[in-house]
């Protein structure tokens, strides 16, 4: 039968998530989610909301964001098509890894999410073209809770691996951090 096997990275409650498919002379099976598997407990919290992206051009950036408590929200990201360089910032007041960031490429056929705990922003390049993700979030997008990072903010010293060839009007508006930004508070 299809697992998941958690894989603990060097920020605290930020996992990448390994799913086994179950493959016979037929083809295979592969379990996305599965709430008893997950590395940590969302206690209270369930997946309330499931999302698709496309990005038809490889070098757009799509990110980094992120949404304000009470509304902070857990994401697993994976990659269904083509090839992404992922990244999350972690911007929890007092955490070991504040501002720092942690980057994975995720693709097609790699068998890997990223489990994103509450207080991270999220974002992504393509790393080629028609890149297809599926998201699982446990909080309603809430517009008066959205919040950004400039992708290309120099404190978060992102290597992005190919030219920023492209981002939203609204991502590219995002101004750099204030100097005095102390994180979020989560619960």
């Amino acid at each position: 039968m299809s697992r998941i096997k958690t894989r603990k990275t060097t920020f605290n409650n930020l996992f990448v998530l390994e799913r086994i498919p179950h493959s016979d002379k037929r083809g295979s099976f592969t379990r996305l989610f599965c709430d008893a598997s997950l590395p940590i407990a969302l206690s209270d919290k369930h997946i309330t909301q499931e999302n698709h992206s496309f990005t038809h051009k490889k070098g757009i950036v799509r990110g980094l964001h992120f949404q304000y408590p009470p509304h902070s929200e857990v994401k697993i990201v994976t990659c269904l098509k083509g090839e992404i360089y992922d990244v999350v910032v972690d911007l929890r007041k007092g955490s070991s890894t504040f501002l720092q960031h942690y980057s994975i490429i995720l693709k097609e056929g790699d068998d890997l999410s990223l489990f994103i705990p509450e207080g991270f922003a999220h974002g992504f390049q393509t790393l080629s073209n028609n890149c297809e993700l599926l998201y699982f979030h446990t909080a309603a997008y809430e517009p008066k809770a959205e919040g950004g990072i400039n992708a290309l903010d120099s404190t978060l010293e992102i290597d992005w691996p190919l030219k920023f060839e492209e981002t939203s009007e609204k991502d590219h508006q995002i101004p750099p951090l204030p100097k005095d930004f102390a994180g979020l508070v989560l619960r």
